[in-house]
């Protein structure tokens, strides 16, 4: 099913083109015929490591979608010329698969965030999603795949939301996906601290503008060293552009 999606190149990290909808159908569809993969959401930094680093480009470019969470992707997709569809938000893709879970009995573990985090996001999402089942949770505070992966392997789990942060969870999927058991594993950072009702997303006219990252800085003035990447990210694009430099696609 994965060679079906068609995908833009920024800087030789493969973003898939796809609306939010048509990501969710894929998945299903992965769901329901059993076809593992893993999946990555990324932003501006995250494409911006893989331009640099070879191994990261690697783990992103294998993943089975790969979809544009942010809108510095979105804006260096036009710049390249090869536009995408939309923004698709880790966040919203997680948690717009669940209704597809509780349809074909699928079962969710949670994986990441501080102790009792998971817990918390488990309970409301059940509560949100009447039928949804959770086959466990644990955090993110580890340090041997070995305290985590059998606990994984025996819930049965189907679907996995890996919230470690970037590139870490990214990593972590690519190796662990097959040994979990699980058909789909999504890399979805943060997510997890929003289910629980530890942080929350900027309002829909910030996110309906592509100022999240604007809202954000408001209420977390230190992020203005990151914030800085994205303009940075954009020169960069734009440089390829008027240079006409061609990323690889492999």
């Amino acid at each position: 099913m994965g060679s079906a999606l068609k995908f833009v190149n920024i800087m030789g990290v493969r973003i898939h083109n796809v609306t939010m909808q048509e990501a969710l159908d894929h998945l299903a569809g992965m769901l329901a015929c059993g076809e593992k993969g893993y999946v990555v959401t990324p932003n501006a930094e995250i494409v911006y490591l893989g331009r640099r680093d070879e191994a990261a480009r690697a783990v992103l470019n294998g993943a089975a979608l790969s979809v544009p969470d942010g809108i510095g992707v979105v804006r260096a997709a036009s710049v390249y010329g090869t536009p995408v569809k939309e923004k698709v938000a880790g966040v919203e893709l997680a948690e717009g698969l669940l209704p597809t879970l509780v349809e074909q009995g699928k079962s969710l573990y949670i994986l990441g965030a501080k102790p009792g985090v998971a817990e918390r996001a488990a309970k409301n999402l059940t509560e949100k999603y009447p039928g949804l089942r959770i086959a466990g949770v644990h955090d993110g505070y580890f340090k041997e795949d070995s305290e985590v992966l059998p606990g994984i392997q025996s819930s049965g789990a189907d679907v996995c939301f890996v919230c470690l942060g970037a590139p870490k969870q990214e990593y972590w999927m690519q190796k662990n996906l097959a040994a979990s058991g699980c058909t789909l594993m999504l890399g979805v950072g943060g997510s997890v601290d929003i289910y629980a009702g530890e942080a929350q997303r900027a309002p829909k006219i910030f996110i309906k503008l592509g100022l999240e990252w604007f809202y954000r800085l408001l209420r977390e003035p230190r992020r203005i060293g990151r914030m800085m990447s994205l303009p940075k990210f954009l020169l960069l694009a734009m440089g390829d552009r008027i240079k006409g430099k061609k990323w690889s696609d492999e």
